[in-house]
């Protein structure tokens, strides 16, 4: 089976996480911009959740490109990470409503590393079941980034149980910047097997 049925299905979980978050944020009863104060923290959450799930379609959407069939294995690691990252709503929700607190920042965190342990599996599902000699292999080379991510997730989780809400914040600000730089590792090792 090719990689299409598995990128479509995981782009609509995608879309429908996005429209559940989006969906979480009430509308004010007033017409007074200072209305739209209290939504700060809602809103705030809504925009990193929506940026880290940008970044998950994104690079999900480049290492599909570089499968030439899809294993049962592969089905599964997907699946895996759907649910982790389909808890993102949840977090993001608990976390804005409670003004970046230490144990919904903290669970934050958690989510976010679990949905990292789980893009691992999956990257790594596709490298074993693609051979020695795997365009994704030759793509993430040491991978750095994918190792560090789940890292500072934790690393946030932990500070804001134990430090900060903020120092949390921070770190995960930090981890999404990281991400929105573009990395071209997989669009370059897919542009030279064309070429």
């Amino acid at each position: 089976m090719g990689s299409g049925r598995l990128e479509a299905f995981s782009d609509g979980v995608f879309a429908i996480i996005i429209t559940i978050m989006v969906l979480e944020i009430q509308v004010p009863h007033g017409d007074r911009l200072e209305d739209l104060l209290p939504l700060l923290p809602v809103f705030l959450s809504y925009a990193l959740s929506f940026v880290f799930i940008g970044i998950y379609w994104n690079n999900h959407h480049h290492m599909l490109h570089t499968v030439s069939s899809v294993s049962g294995g592969m089905l599964w690691a997907n699946l895996h990470l759907l649910f982790w990252v389909s808890l993102l709503p949840f977090a993001t929700g608990w976390m804005g409503e409670n003004e970046f607190s230490s144990v919904p920042t903290a669970l934050y965190g958690a989510v976010l590393f679990l949905a990292g342990v789980a893009y691992y599996i999956l990257q790594q599902t596709i490298v074993r079941s693609q051979g020695p000699d795997s365009l994704l292999k030759r793509a993430i080379g040491r991978d750095w980034k994918g190792k560090v991510s789940p890292v500072m997730c934790l690393a946030g989780s932990i500070a804001s149980l134990l430090v900060s809400p903020a120092l949390a914040g921070v770190i995960y600000v930090a981890l999404a910047l990281m991400w929105l730089i573009p990395d071209r590792r997989v669009e370059n090792v897919l542009r030279t097997r064309e070429a």
